[in-house]
């Protein structure tokens, strides 16, 4: 037997806080989506979430803001309070007020995400993101969008797409925790690896 590295003690406690994180935030965001189907605002608290959701990925200053142990929850309050006040559903306010005085904020992110997870499965929607060297044009988009399809089964498919000049070519299919990739940086490294061996 090899002794536990403390690298090893490292992921497995960051695997077990993402996971900590992962059922607080989807209690959260299931109490919201029941409300919101309860209040009949899905729709308005899904697009709620996806502003929120996007707002705090877009802009890491406040993430780690929010995510501080030295702002007071006060602040921290004020500052969601005054980036989202007008431009969402008072349901959605007052439940980003609630989070915010039981020191979740850190993880407001993270309940948007599980509330979208919870609409895109009421919805049947798969979400896919493609990442390529260009951006693609409409047969593409097509054919990703069939990949998509026809592996899970959905005809609603959202793709988001980007682009990573760093690919050479090919391109990368991420399809929630399953990935393809069929870039030439993928199939180098492959054959880097079968020569060294």
């Amino acid at each position: 037997m090899y002794p536990i590295t403390a690298y090893q003690t490292l992921n497995r406690s960051l695997l077990t806080l993402e996971m900590a994180i992962s059922t607080v935030a989807f209690r959260y965001a299931k109490s919201l989506f029941d409300l919101a189907q309860e209040k009949n605002l899905t729709e308005t608290l899904y697009s709620d979430m996806q502003l929120v959701g996007q707002t705090i990925g877009a802009s890491r200053p406040l993430a780690l803001m929010l995510r501080s142990p030295i702002v007071r929850n006060d602040k921290k309050a004020a500052v969601l309070r005054a980036i989202f006040g007008e431009w969402v559903n008072t349901l959605t306010m007052n439940f980003i007020d609630i989070v915010a005085k039981k020191n979740r904020d850190g993880i407001l992110d993270a309940i948007a995400n599980e509330f979208i997870r919870l609409y895109d499965q009421q919805q049947g929607i798969e979400r896919a993101t493609v990442i390529t060297t260009t951006q693609l044009t409409d047969a593409l988009r097509v054919r990703f969008k069939a990949i998509v399809a026809n592996t899970t089964g959905s005809e609603l498919v959202e793709l988001e797409e980007k682009t990573d000049a760093k690919l050479i070519g090919g391109y990368i299919l991420k399809l929630g925790d399953r990935q393809i990739d069929a870039s030439v940086r993928s199939q180098l490294n492959n054959l880097r690896v079968t020569f060294l061996n």
